[in-house]
């Protein structure tokens, strides 16, 4: 009784994760080929697993069984050192949905839901399961500002609180 109410338990706990915030949709005809390679995170919201990472990255690539690698990686200014965290995402409806979950521990997915992007692949704005996450990713260290402040709008707009996004630095 007990592994079936801690088995039950997980699954209710795994399922929640991978969800989409009410209103937000994934883009649709997304084609992972362009997506694959590094994109710099120009800016966060705030959450502990980032908290004091300045030149973030994130890279993707192809898996064997048909996954997707992820290797996020940033400098803790207090250490002087490289944290990397390696994961693993797959596709949620179809591979031409920006909607993915991912895990960096084990069997634990969260949603990863690319929710603007533009035809050539040079910046993207990501969600996670609810309007706590947000990621303004680009192909360059710096996004042009009328870019940015189109994609903060949008943000905004949609219930995001982009008053908390951190800026990060890309030096």
């Amino acid at each position: 009784m007990r592994y079936l109410l801690l088995t039950l338990t997980s699954v209710l706990c795994l399922s929640g994760c991978i969800s989409k915030p009410e209103g937000i949709e994934p883009v649709r005809d997304f084609e992972l080929e362009k997506y694959l390679g590094e994109w710099f995170e120009v800016a966060r919201l705030p959450h502990s697993f980032e908290e004091g990472l300045s030149q973030v990255t994130a890279t993707y690539s192809r898996r064997e069984d048909g996954g997707i690698n992820v290797i996020n990686r940033g400098l803790d200014a207090n250490s002087g050192k490289w944290n990397e965290a390696n994961g693993k995402a797959y596709f949620v409806e179809d591979v031409q949905t920006g909607f993915l979950k991912v895990s960096f521990f084990g069997p634990f997915y969260a949603s990863y839901l690319v929710v603007a992007l533009d035809d050539e692949y040079n910046y993207a704005m990501v969600s996670g399961p609810d309007r706590e996450y947000l990621w303004i990713l680009s192909r360059t260290p710096e996004l042009n500002e009328t870019v940015f402040d189109s994609l903060v709008n949008q943000a905004k707009a949609w219930g995001y609180d982009t008053s908390r996004l951190i800026y990060v630095e890309q030096r």
